[in-house]
Parts: structure tokens; C-alpha cells; sequence
């Protein structure tokens, strides 16, 4: 049977192991803050070279962020345009399928040599060049046509956990599955209830719902967990919870697990139309599976126009890194994404005492299959709700909660490195790797707004006189002034994407949010530091002291 490693383990030699590798984060981001002014005092000469160091690897790391958060765009709009549900129905005959497209590059060839209008003429060579990039992706599926599944015995599940969210939060997300192009008799809701939750709110909540929804999919199943001795009080409990009640049902039911895509959606998950067909076209398609998670993109855009500034930025920022990360192959699945249910009920589904449960579910299976394990990006947005509270300041005070709770995924680190280390089926330099990219993530998140903004005046204060008084003290800050600019780049990127990815603007907000939202990025000097680094330096810093969260903090949510 599988095991992963408990983080709250009585182990006294694997406890050791946990504490060791718990202090790592929290002391790399307290020596980099507290080191920063120690040598700007003692060797400011060097400090100033770092500083400039820094800016140019800053420069370097924004450029290609922006680059491949564009390519994402990209991908994201050819994803929007594919007809997937036409591929689903299609691809069990990939030879078959193969000759349909081939007729209609012929056709449109036909057409485009009859046609004299420029305008027509660009459309049909754009259709030409799609179909033909299909048309070699279908070929290549003629080899393995054998291991190609059918959609029609594709069974979706999809978890809603919800800890006290209202009705009116979670009737969009279930909405947007029944208006989903796929078969809804192929689709079963879970929604996971808590114990705690007010016994005559949670009644009422689900019977709305399940009324709601009566007779809409294959079924509605409604579960309720009991926090139990050796559980936090998180969703990741909750949702093993409800994932073992499923396996009963399935059994019941006698449904084959491989055939099962379980999708752990945020109840306020509103999914594009078309995410179930991609998703049960990839699956249907990989002969390794079983050895995939899938990621649609997410978005905030549910209450985009409605929340504030400073929650704008942080979640349009948000959306562009995991735009970035879907182009990489270390991708790591986050908030609502989907996994095949045979290989959840390998590992065990999700750690019962541990905060962060997205992406700890990817690494429990990286290290089941000995590093053979990725996420493959579905290019479809998912949208997802802002944070918003009654009040401008709680909204900003709730976002600040919520950014430390994303922070708080640095607890996988010492779970991670004590199930994936021992482990010689994986090659030593990915480790190396994989430690290297967790460690530098988690410690630029905490200190790079500060060095930016802090390290390259330091050396001017703490330096003295005769530091002050040579020539790279002199041109110190207007190195630094260009360099910042030339970073401005990826900002300005991010801002015109941030309009083209923005949802249609509700009839009730006039045309002056546009303005808004162009000067909120002016923001970003001041939000960078108290919204994002200082969150993330709470995080490791109650993790360094073992003042760990004792509970998964559920963001509150409402509408306007």
C-alpha cells in the first residue's frame, strides 16, 4: 500500500527529517531581509553589484514571464475556438476522422483559389492552417487507436466542498456544468457538506440546490463530514471524505474507476462550456492517463467589476503566473483542476491534516508513479469569485487572509522532499531541481518586492562616507532607475492582457471603471509588498516558530 509522508509524524527520526526541512524557507527569506541590511553596513561595494545583479536577473525573469504569458493567451484563445465536442465524437475512429479533415482542407483550398476577397481569403487560410495542425494530431493518434476510449463510458464527478457559502455562491458554478455541450447524464454532482455548518442553513441550502437541479444529471450526491481525531478542519478533509463515499457509490453502481474524471472545483468554479468535452477528450486520448492531472486556466472574473483596486491586481496577477506555469513542464495543479478517481484511490486521496490541499494532491501521485506524473494545462478559463467583503477595508484585510493561505502551501515542501528524496526511481537532478524551484518560488514571493524596492538605496545609507563618495555610489541609483524601467515591460504587458482577458462589463458599471482598472496598476509598488510579500513572509515565519494555522481559513464570499 501506499504511504505518504504524515507531516504530523511520532516518528522521532522522520520528525527530525519534518522539522529541519519545516525551517529551511522561513530561515532563507529572515537571513536574505536581515542580511540585506548587515552587508549594505559592512560590504557595501558588493551589495551595490548585487543590487544591479538583481535588477538585470529581474529584468530577464519579467521578459520571460511576459513572453510566455502571451504565448498562453494564445493558447487559450485557439482553446476557446476549437469545436471539442465535434473531436470527442469523432476520435474513437481516428482513421475515419483523419479522411473528414482532409476533405475539408481540400475543400477550403477550392474555395480560397475561386475566392478574390482579401478579407474571406484571410479567414480560410487561418481555417486551413487549424485543420491541418488537427489534421496531424488525429494521425498521430492512429497508432494507439486501440487505447483510444470511448466518451459515451466517460463518467465526470464533480466535487463542490462547500464550509458555510450561500446558495446564491454556489448555484452559478452547478449552473455552468448544466449548460456544459457535454452529456449531463454523464455528469455526477458531489457537493461536500461540513457538520459544523448550521445544521437548518445547510438543510436548506441543499435542498435548493438539489431542487434546483432535479433530474439535470446522471446524479446529485450530497455528503456531510464530521471532523474526526487526526483531522484538520480544511478542505482537504472534507473532500477525502466525500471522495470515499463516491468509491461506495461507484461500487454500488459498479462503474469501472478508470472511467471516472473526478474534477475538485472551488464552489464558486464557473466552467467554461466547453471544459468537459476538452477534459474527456484529453483523457480519452492518453494512453498514460492515468498518469495526468488537468488544469483549466483560472480567472477571477465572477465579481471582477464588482470587488476593489487592490483585490484586482492581486488576482489578475494571479491569473497571468498560472497562464505562465501552464506553458512549463513542471506545472502544478491549483485550486480547481481534475484527476482520474483510480488514481486518487491509489494514493489515498488528499492528506487530512494539512492546509493546502490543490497541490499536495500532485505531488502524493508525482510520488506514487516515481516522478512519472504531470499536469497537462486544458487552455480553457475557469472562473472563479474576487475576494469581496461588506466593506472596502475588510475586502482588503480578506484578500491579505487569503494570499497567506496561498502562501501556506510552503508546508508541501518538508512532505514533499521526505516522500520524493529516498525515492531512486527518481533521478537525483530532478530532486535537486524540484527543491531548487519550490525553495526560489516561496523565497521570491516573500523578499523580491523589499529588494526592489529597499536594497538599492541601502548601501547609500549604511555605506559611509567613502562608499558614498565613489563612482558606483554616485551612478548606483540611476542604474538602478533604468533597469526598473526597462522592467516596467512586463507591467505594461500585463496590463493590456489584463483588458483582453476582462469579462464584458455589467450594465450597472459605467464606462469610467475602464479608467479604474487602467491607473489600479499604478498601485502595484504598494501592493506587491503589503498584499504579497508580507503574506508569504507570515506564512513561513509561523512555520519557522511552529505557530502553525490550525485550520483551513474558508474566504468569505458574497454577491452583489
Amino acid at each position: 500500500m501506499f504511504v505518504f509522508p504524515n507531516p504530523k509524524t511520532k516518528d522521532p527520526k522522520e520528525k527530525k527529517k519534518q522539522r529541519i526541512l519545516e525551517i529551511i524557507p522561513g530561515f532563507l527569506t529572515w537571513s536574505t531581509l536581515i542580511g540585506m541590511f548587515v552587508f549594505s553596513f559592512w560590504l557595501p561595494v558588493w551589495v551595490a553589484v548585487f543590487v544591479i545583479a538583481f535588477d538585470i536577473y529581474w529584468i530577464c525573469r519579467t521578459i520571460f514571464i511576459s513572453f510566455y504569458s502571451v504565448a498562453a493567451y494564445r493558447r487559450l484563445k485557439k482553446g476557446k475556438a476549437i469545436d471539442w465536442w465535434e473531436r470527442c465524437q469523432n476520435i474513437s475512429d481516428p482513421e475515419k476522422y483523419a479522411g473528414q479533415i482532409s476533405d475539408r482542407i481540400k475543400a477550403a483550398e477550392t474555395a480560397l483559389r475561386e475566392n478574390g476577397g482579401f478579407k474571406k481569403t484571410g479567414v480560410i487560410k487561418k481555417e486551413i492552417s487549424r485543420w491541418k495542425k488537427q489534421l496531424k494530431e488525429v494521425r498521430s493518434l492512429i497508432k494507439i487507436k486501440d487505447q483510444i476510449l470511448d466518451w459515451k463510458k466517460i463518467v465526470h464527478v464533480v466535487l463542490l466542498p462547500t464550509a458555510g457559502e450561500a446558495e446564491n455562491i454556489i448555484e452559478p458554478a452547478i449552473r455552468s456544468i448544466a449548460e456544459s455541450n457535454f452529456p449531463k447524464k454523464q455528469i455526477i454532482i458531489l457537493l461536500a457538506t461540513e457538520e459544523r455548518e448550521p445544521e437548518e442553513q445547510r438543510l436548506r441550502k441543499v435542498k435548493y440546490l438539489k431542487e434546483k437541479f432535479d433530474g439535470v444529471f446522471k446524479d446529485f450526491l450530497v455528503t456531510t463530514h464530521k471532523v474526526e481525531a487526526g483531522e484538520m478542519k480544511c478542505k482537504a478533509s472534507n473532500a477525502t471524505f466525500a471522495a470515499k463515499k463516491l468509491m461506495k457509490y461507484l461500487e454500488e453502481k459498479r462503474i469501472d474507476y478508470k472511467r471516472v474524471v473526478f474534477s475538485n472545483f472551488d464552489c464558486d468554479s464557473v466552467c467554461h462550456p466547453q471544459y468537459f468535452a476538452a477534459l474527456t477528450y484529453a483523457y480519452i486520448t492518453d494512453p498514460k492517463r492515468l498518469q495526468r492531472s488537468y488544469q483549466p486556466l483560472p480567472m477571477y472574473h465572477n465579481n471582477i467589476w464588482d470587488t476593489n483596486a487592490f483585490v484586482r491586481v492581486i488576482v489578475t496577477s494571479s491569473s497571468f503566473w498560472h497562464m505562465f506555469q501552464s506553458t512549463r513542464r513542471e506545472m502544478v495543479t491549483f485550486s480547481s483542476h481534475s484527476e482520474p478517481f483510480d488514481t486518487l484511490v491509489k494514493v489515498n486521496f488528499w492528506p487530512v491534516n494539512m492546509i493546502s490541499e490543490d497541490s499536495i494532491i500532485y505531488w502524493k501521485c508525482f510520488a506514487y508513479f516515481h516522478g512519472d506524473y504531470k499536469v497537462r494545462p486544458i487552455y480553457l478559463p475557469i472562473s472563479l469569485d474576487a475576494v469581496l467583503a461588506e466593506t472596502y477595508w475588510k475586502t482588503i484585510k480578506n484578500q491579505y487572509k487569503q494570499k497567506r493561505r496561498w502562501a501556506y502551501g510552503i508546508e508541501n515542501f518538508p512532505v514533499i522532499m521526505r516522500a520524493v528524496w529516498p525515492d531512486k526511481k527518481i533521478n537525483f537532478f530532478k530532486k535537486i531541481k524540484l527543491a531548487a524551484e519550490m525553495l526560489e518560488g516561496h523565497h521570491s514571493w516573500a523578499t523580491a518586492p523589499f529588494m526592489l524596492a529597499i536594497l538599492g538605496w541601502l548601501p547609500l545609507i549604511f555605506g559611509g562616507s567613502a562608499f558614498n563618495e565613489s563612482v558606483l555610489a554616485h551612478n548606483l541609483p540611476f542604474i538602478t532607475r533604468y533597469l526598473m524601467t526597462l522592467a516596467m515591460t512586463g507591467l505594461i504587458i500585463s496590463m493590456f492582457l489584463s483588458f483582453l482577458l476582462l469579462p464584458p462589463r455589467p450594465q450597472k458599471h459605467s464606462r469610467k471603471k475602464y479608467a479604474y482598472m487602467f491607473f489600479q496598476w499604478l498601485l502595484v509598488p504598494v501592493i506587491a509588498p503589503t498584499l504579497g510579500a508580507i503574506p508569504a513572509i507570515e506564512s513561513q515565519t509561523r512555520i519557522l516558530i511552529k505557530k502553525y494555522f490550525g485550520e483551513f481559513w474558508v474566504t468569505e464570499k458574497i454577491k452583489k
